[in-house]
């Protein structure tokens, strides 16, 4: 659980992030930055009021990122509506869309263990001392 969230604000963050994953996996947004893009929503963390909702994707497929957030910001309207279908809640918060930067974090780390003097001093502490 991330410093400062609630079990509550996790729980509806995650009901938020089911709702909007099923509605962009039917496809019915008619954007056309949005139509054949295949968008992961990674997370979704809702302000502690609950009037807003930062949710994270990533775009699959080679899509410009830049161009289906615009169209995910574009939808919003829609999106909130069908998700509040879905999620009953007093207040509905607006969608606030950002690109994941996990998997960029991800994908340097990787690059960096990767990297032959990284794996050298890496397996230089996996070796044991000799024994006297």
């Amino acid at each position: 659980m991330r410093a400062g969230q609630s079990h509550r604000l996790l729980r509806v963050g995650e009901a938020l992030r089911h709702a909007l994953s099923d509605i962009l996996m039917r496809g019915d947004l008619r954007d056309p930055a949005l139509e054949g893009a295949s968008v992961t929503v990674t997370e979704v963390r809702p302000s502690a009021d609950l009037r807003h909702a930062t949710v994270y994707i990533m775009p699959l497929g080679g899509k410009d990122t830049d161009e289906v957030l615009d169209g995910l910001a574009r939808s919003a309207g829609y999106l909130s509506s069908h998700a509040a279908q879905r999620v009953r809640m007093k207040f509905f918060p607006k969608f606030i869309f950002r690109l994941d930067p996990s998997f960029d974090t991800a994908d340097r780390i990787e690059k960096l263990l990767r990297d032959p003097r990284v794996a050298r001093d890496l397996e230089h502490e996996q070796t044991p001392p000799d024994e006297e």
